[in-house]
């Protein structure tokens, strides 16, 4: 096949979206297809030194030249050829292929949601709104689409109001071969990298601070755990929070955090290395609010660590019956009650006997081997091609519309 992969430009950072796209592109190849990458040179936005001028010279390059760029390119392009949008925000060029084949891949839908109001946590500013409808009305254009779980399709039909020719669902395959490693490896693997493990272990946090990781109902969560080891005469393990430096909601949940806990806050670690995080760790807390798909939770389970997550799409998709649930923190709830129930649920798992932890971090580490990459990237290409038949039967009305036949 002849792919087109469409990308954020690199002047916005967003590294995820970068490797994602990357991730695709270097496994195409591999199977021997050719594939080109397009994204917005920045070439404005490179030009204004300051933030704020920066930004609106970005949406120049994204919004008014690109786009351009785009109908130039395509007209030396193979009739043939699959344009793969890496992400619905990029909806705002999807009208400019959409009279190609084409695939859009779907990540979430939260930004959308929060504009329409649907998210309390994560009010949106009026000209956020307006931004969210302008990449809505792009990507409604699309006829094809693949979502990385169940909850992210369903938005995509409810609050993006899509009507898709395609629409299926393809888990996220693992970036990184995660699978678990002795106690005397792990150490040594993180020991490398600059962390002294603590003598009893240690429980874990990983999120980049976003509003739906929940960072402060993690942090009042452990301290809920630590007050109880403490009614009890016992130690509490301390918790490692992979997460950015605390913001004030988060200092102050954990001002109440009793003496005897610890919270260490660990810049992101390498996959090696946190590879080796997940395989000592007791538990890896992750009660999020949403998530897209949530990363954290097979990584975890690969390396044998316990999940606790939240009880709803898409974390129980991806922990099935392999982790533990605890309720959404609602908005407006009390947050001391919630991480009561919260510490009892994870006490209760670290008090399981011995073969009782040893038969869920098997079944965690069998479940996570749903989600292989190379599984991914061969039915991200199976849909291509079935959508490059499905279009090839309407290429005479486009093609000639477009001068192409």
């Amino acid at each position: 096949m002849n792919l087109v992969l469409f990308t954020h430009p690199a002047f916005l950072g967003l590294r995820s979206q970068g490797h994602f796209a990357r991730l695709l592109a270097d496994a195409y190849r591999a199977r021997g297809h050719t594939v080109s990458m397009r994204q917005p040179d920045g070439w404005l936005h490179g030009r204004w030194p300051h933030r704020s001028s920066a930004k609106w010279a970005g949406y120049v390059d994204q919004y008014l030249r690109f786009p351009r760029q785009m109908r130039a390119a395509m007209q030396q392009d193979p009739v043939d050829t699959l344009y793969v949008f890496c992400d619905q925000a990029l909806g705002p060029w999807v009208p400019v292929a959409a009279h190609r084949p084409h695939v859009v891949h779907c990540h979430d839908l939260l930004a959308l949601q929060s504009a329409l109001g649907e998210i309390p946590e994560n009010p949106t500013s009026f000209t956020g709104k307006v931004y969210q409808r302008y990449i809505q009305q792009g990507f409604r254009q699309a006829r094809h689409f693949i979502s990385i779980s169940q909850k992210t399709r369903a938005d995509l039909h409810h609050f993006g109001g899509v009507r898709p020719r395609t629409s299926e669902v393809v888990y996220n395959g693992l970036n990184h071969p995660y699978q678990r490693l002795d106690a005397s490896a792990a150490s040594h693997v993180l020991q490398r990298a600059g962390l002294q493990v603590p003598t009893g272990g240690y429980l874990m946090h990983v999120g980049a601070g976003q509003w739906y990781k929940n960072t402060p109902g993690v942090v009042a969560l452990y301290a809920a755990y630590v007050q109880a080891q403490v009614d009890e005469g016992l130690d509490p393990l301390p918790l490692w929070m992979l997460s950015p430096s605390p913001k004030p909601a988060v200092q102050e949940a954990l001002a109440r955090v009793p003496a005897a806990g610890h919270v260490q806050f660990l810049p992101p670690l390498n996959p090696d290395a946190l590879q080796a995080a997940y395989s000592l760790a007791h538990v890896l807390l992750f009660p999020s609010l949403a998530e897209g798909f949530g990363w954290p939770i097979v990584e975890a389970m690969a390396c044998g660590c316990p999940v606790i997550t939240t009880g709803e799409a898409p974390m129980n998709e991806v922990g099935g019956g392999a982790a533990v649930y605890l309720s959404r923190l609602q908005h407006g709830a009390n947050l001391a009650d919630w991480a009561q129930t919260g510490a009892q649920a994870m006490l209760q798992l670290l008090r399981s006997p011995q073969d009782v932890r040893r038969q869920r971090a098997e079944a965690g580490m069998a479940w996570a081997r749903r989600f292989g990459a190379d599984e991914a990237i061969d039915r991200y290409l199976d849909i291509y091609s079935r959508v490059l038949v499905s279009e090839a039967a309407a290429r005479p009305a486009w093609a000639n519309a477009n001068g192409l036949a």
